[in-house]
C-alpha cells in the first residue's frame, strides 16, 4: 500500500511503502488550503505537471532542503535550472524515466504553461500529466491541470491506471461534468479531486462529481481532506 497525503489545491504527495516521497507540483507559501500542521521530512521526487505559480512555488525550496530529481517538460526545468535548482530531468511528452523505484511516462494535458517571471510571462513548454508506475505495478495517473480530451482514452489503453488525480474545480480547468466523462474515458477504480474551493471561481464539488458519475459503478470518487493521509 501506498499513502496518500492531499495538501490542498492541486499539490499532493505519495509516500512509498519503502518510505520514499513524491511531491506533485508543490505550493506551500500562499496556499489558503495547505495544512498548516504538514511538513516534509524527505522529499525524493518533485513532478511538475505545469509553470504556473500554484503548481511550482515551492520547487525550489524544497529542491534547496532535500535535493530530490526534478521531473517535467524541458523548458520548465531549463528555467528551473535557471534559478539554481539541481538534478533535473527535462523530458516531454510520450518519454519516460526510471526515478528511483517508480518509471515517470509524460502525458499530454490541455492547459496553458506560461512562467510568471519578474513581471513578465515567459514560455514553459507545455502543460502535462504523468503516469507513475509503483513498484507493486499499480499505475497512477497525475493529470495536472487540465480539461477533459479525447486522448485520455488513449492513455486508458496504453497504461491502465487505477487511480486517477483530476482537476474539478471550473474556470481556469475542467469541471464535474468534464470530469466525469474524463472517468468514463480512463476507466480508472478512484479518483481523487483536486483544484478545487481554494477561490470562489473553483466552484466544482466532489459530490457533483459523484452524483455524474452514479451510474458508472466502475469509479469511486474518492475525496480527501487536506494534510490526512489515506491508504491506497
Amino acid at each position: 500500500m501506498i499513502e496518500i497525503t492531499w495538501l490542498g489545491h492541486g499539490t499532493y504527495q505519495l509516500r512509498l511503502t519503502t518510505g520514499e516521497v513524491i511531491v506533485v507540483d508543490p505550493w506551500i507559501e500562499g496556499n489558503p488550503k495547505y495544512p498548516a500542521k504538514h511538513s516534509f521530512d524527505r522529499v525524493d521526487l518533485i513532478l511538475v505537471t505545469h509553470g504556473h505559480f500554484d503548481h511550482i512555488h515551492d520547487v525550489l525550496p524544497l529542491a534547496k532542503k532535500f535535493s530530490p530529481p526534478i521531473v517535467g517538460i524541458y523548458e520548465l526545468t531549463h528555467w528551473l535550472e535557471s534559478k539554481g535548482a539541481k538534478n533535473t530531468i527535462g523530458m516531454n511528452k510520450g518519454g519516460t524515466v526510471t526515478v528511483g523505484p517508480v518509471s515517470v511516462t509524460m502525458t499530454h494535458a490541455v492547459h496553458s504553461c506560461g512562467i510568471l517571471d519578474d513581471g513578465k510571462i515567459i514560455y514553459g513548454g507545455e502543460a502535462a500529466g504523468f503516469v507513475v508506475r509503483l513498484p507493486d505495478r499499480r499505475v497512477v495517473y497525475c493529470a495536472g491541470d487540465t480539461n477533459v480530451f479525447t486522448d485520455m482514452q488513449l492513455i486508458e489503453r496504453l497504461y491502465h491506471p487505477e487511480l486517477a488525480f483530476l482537476p474539478i474545480g471550473d474556470f481556469y480547468t475542467m469541471s464535474p461534468r468534464e470530469a466525469a466523462l474524463a472517468c468514463r474515458m480512463l476507466n480508472v477504480r478512484k479518483v481523487v479531486p483536486l483544484h478545487f474551493g481554494t477561490f470562489p471561481a473553483l466552484s466544482g464539488r466532489p459530490e457533483q462529481l459523484a452524483e455524474l458519475l452514479r451510474d458508472h459503478a466502475g469509479t469511486e470518487v474518492w475525496a480527501l481532506e487536506p494534510g490526512v493521509p489515506a491508504k491506497w
